[in-house]
């Protein structure tokens, strides 16, 4: 059951396959959930089944995020923390990606995630607060055709650290997880077959795809402003090794 005094978290991408899993987890906590996304059908469903408020937003537009935000405000009176799940998968090289290609991908990925922040860090000048973002383990490392999306991933994380250090003495934290390849209705097509399935587990050192609780457990870490208070400008990576580790 949720309270007045329990904390006010936005999930923007809620009906996602890892936004849909923090939304479970934190409703489970007794959070006061709002629940952000472009689906109003899915929207509505999965705040019906939580309990919580939907307010169908697209965030690759900065007025949207920013209505969000002052509707949040408006009827809970603060922001505890906002999560960004926000995002695309986009598998080409350069010379392939269209420009309305590498548009989108860089709206969805990094304009969202830019947005977020702009709006979200004013409402919470004054109570402080917890921003988590989605990165991916192509920030990191190279992987062949990835150019789009390591691009805008690797401009979230460079997102993170500055607006940790901007707004730190606000008590502002911001953080990111960075997953590797998860099974969801967003990389299905990745794991169509065997063939595919196998040559991706083989790219994680731990040989096994992610799942959304996998994300979801890192991410309701962040959220919590007592497990994590002393956390900032950080990017963790939840990836099963993929990142930093070598498979043999």
């Amino acid at each position: 059951m949720t309270s007045p005094d329990s904390p006010v978290v936005i999930i923007l991408g809620a009906t996602g396959g890892i936004g849909s899993e923090v939304v479970n987890r934190l409703s489970a906590r007794g959070c006061n959930l709002v629940l952000a996304a472009r689906n109003e059908t899915n929207l509505s469903l999965l705040a019906t089944r939580t309990g919580a408020m939907a307010i169908p937003t697209d965030a690759t537009d900065p007025d949207q995020v920013q209505a969000l935000v002052q509707q949040t405000v408006q009827h809970f009176g603060r922001i505890d923390a906002v999560v960004n799940c926000v995002g695309s998968i986009l598998l080409k090289p350069a010379h392939l990606t269209s420009i309305d290609e590498y548009r989108e991908t860089m709206a969805l990925n990094l304009d969202s995630a830019f947005f977020v922040v702009k709006h979200v860090s004013r409402a919470m000048m004054k109570t402080g607060g917890s921003i988590v973002l989605c990165s991916s383990a192509v920030a990191r490392t190279g992987l062949f055709n990835h150019e789009a999306i390591a691009a805008a991933k690797s401009g979230i994380e460079g997102l993170v650290r500055a607006a940790a250090a901007t707004y730190a003495q606000r008590g502002i934290r911001v953080n990111c997880v960075a997953p590797g390849l998860v099974e969801t209705p967003l990389s299905a097509r990745l794991t169509a077959n065997e063939a595919s399935r196998a040559t991706s587990e083989a790219m994680h050192a731990l040989g096994k795809l992610g799942t959304p609780g996998d994300v979801a457990e890192a991410i309701d870490w962040l959220v919590d402003g007592t497990r994590s208070s002393w956390v900032t400008g950080q990017v963790i990576g939840v990836d099963g090794g993929l990142g930093s580790v070598r498979p043999r």
